[in-house]
């Protein structure tokens, strides 16, 4: 799920650099303030000055990845080529910087317990008593070195700068080791190639901008060794300049590295508002970085064309995680990325599956009346009646329909009971029994762990009935550009049976 904007050009005349530059992202006070966005938001910025960036995501969860949590508790999952399945905020470095990157990319906790605590069984600290610091630490830190590294653009060259988010807040328990790893690491790659921002909450109550928790989310920073150089300040409104002032007296950084990231009108508007405040001349001062004059024509265009836009597309999604938006991020992403290019705004309407099989007639109103629908993926039966319903109507109704994952499911189990008049059609996932299971769990998959154990990763996709009786090309493949073969991405346990397919 490529943003096309990512096509826009950026011009690379850069003097390679021979030290790589690491900026380290931390948040405070709540969590969810924007650090993924700030953070692509800056690698575009940094790429529009002619540098090449890669960035790395700390989650400090004990899970060693995203692969078996609920998309209620974290969101969805995103799923790299190489089949990691890793926090959605990688999702939005590589649409916003077009990068390709690597579960390498993604670091846990767990992730970082089990390889120390292989490394001990090995007998590689040799009889030394493993302890967090430094084993844990170094870890961490020899980590970020080696990932930093790894190329993740087409042409195979290494970053320049390495961009690091830092999962959660200040003062939580679970990430002082990253944050102490951190602490040591400036000093292992050396101040002038380190810089260290701070994105913090700044409320308006009563009127006026409350600088306070800011203050807090700093002093808990720097109480652990760590003072940062840039502070984005997140707020509905522009901060204004007695709020900077007060900030920067506080927080011991000067007014010019206390930058505004209140709200604009699209996410693609945000480095346009850092360029104007500068951050690229604050980065190349303090980084002694090479860079050009920052080239945002095309995307600035791109950005504010977006508000003039009259016709709208709407689009039903059909889910089963509908309560947390999260769930389906990658989703939304494609529609509205899929909008611009068509020059559209988009209307999505949220249906819960379950209130289709419950004939909720708002529900139903909402898929007769878009003009298409998209069914995504989720585990369990529960909607699943409901998602089979959608694909009938909209197969009768010659309504547009994608199915993805488990919305594909859905649309083969009706098409083969409603169609092909096959009794008691179904998935294994749900009915293991099934008189015709035209689904089926793959045969290769691990029934008994479950985490990274799917069908994962790009896998290429061939079109095995490129032309229609007629000999017109199929819509799929005029879609793809009518190529023979494509590259997607999976993350699944079960597919359509094979000995069905010739019926």
């Amino acid at each position: 799920m490529r943003l096309l904007l990512q096509q826009l050009p950026l011009i690379h005349i850069r003097k390679r650099l021979k030290t790589m530059k690491y900026i380290v992202v931390t948040g405070g006070v709540v969590s969810g303030l924007g650090k993924g966005v700030t953070i692509s938001s800056m690698g575009r910025l940094l790429q529009a000055c002619g540098l090449k960036v890669t960035s790395i995501k700390i989650d400090p969860y004990l899970n060693v990845d995203a692969g078996t949590m609920s998309p209620f508790e974290h969101g969805e999952v995103f799923v790299l080529d190489d089949g990691g399945e890793t926090d959605l905020d990688l999702g939005n470095y590589e649409r916003f910087l077009n990068i390709h990157l690597t579960q390498d990319h993604n670091i846990t906790t767990g992730k970082m317990y089990r390889h120390v605590i292989l490394k001990e069984r090995r007998g590689d600290y040799l009889g030394k008593t493993v302890q967090v610091v430094p084993h844990i630490t170094n870890e961490i830190q020899d980590w970020i070195e080696r990932v930093a590294k790894i190329p993740t653009t087409e042409d195979g060259e290494e970053a320049d700068v390495c961009l690091i988010e830092v999962g959660g807040t200040v003062g939580d328990i679970e990430s002082s080791v990253f944050l102490e790893a951190l602490r040591q690491f400036q000093f292992r790659v050396g101040v002038e190639n380190f810089v260290l921002c701070f994105v913090s909450l700044v409320p308006i109550i009563s009127d006026e901008q409350k600088t306070k928790p800011t203050q807090h989310g700093v002093k808990d920073l720097r109480s652990l060794g760590l003072s940062p150089s840039i502070i984005f300040c997140r707020s509905t409104e522009e901060m204004l300049d007695p709020t900077r002032e007060k900030i920067s007296n506080f927080c011991q950084v000067l007014p010019s590295n206390v930058l505004s990231v209140h709200d604009v009108k699209n996410v693609y508007q945000v480095p346009l508002l850092l360029q104007a405040q500068g951050l690229h001349k604050l980065l190349e001062k303090q980084l002694n970085l090479p860079m050009q004059t920052p080239n945002l024509g095309a995307w600035a265009d791109m950005a504010n064309q977006m508000a003039d836009w009259n016709e709208t597309v709407q689009i039903c999604l059909i889910g089963k995680y509908t309560g947390l938006q999260d769930a389906y991020l990658s989703i939304i992403k494609a529609l509205r990325h899929a909008a611009i290019a068509c020059h559209r705004k988009l209307d999505l309407q949220w249906v819960e599956a379950t209130e289709l099989e419950e004939k909720n007639e708002e529900a139903w109103t909402k898929v007769r009346e878009c003009q298409g629908v998209i069914v995504p993926g989720g585990f369990g039966n529960r909607g699943f009646d409901g998602k089979v319903l959608a694909a009938q109507y909209c197969r009768e109704n010659n309504k547009p329909y994608l199915g993805v994952c488990l919305g594909f499911q859905a649309v083969v189990v009706e098409y083969c009971r409603n169609v092909m008049k096959m009794e008691n059609a179904n998935s294994t996932e749900f009915d293991e029994n099934a008189a015709n299971p035209v689904v089926f769990f793959m045969p290769e998959i691990d029934k008994t762990t479950m985490g990274g154990t799917m069908r994962l990763g790009s896998r290429v996709t061939k079109f095995t009935h490129p032309t229609f009786d007629d000999g017109t090309p199929c819509i799929t493949k005029r879609m793809y550009g009518n190529v023979d073969c494509i590259h997607e991405r999976h993350r699944h346990r079960y597919e359509v049976n094979p000995t069905y397919v010739d019926r």
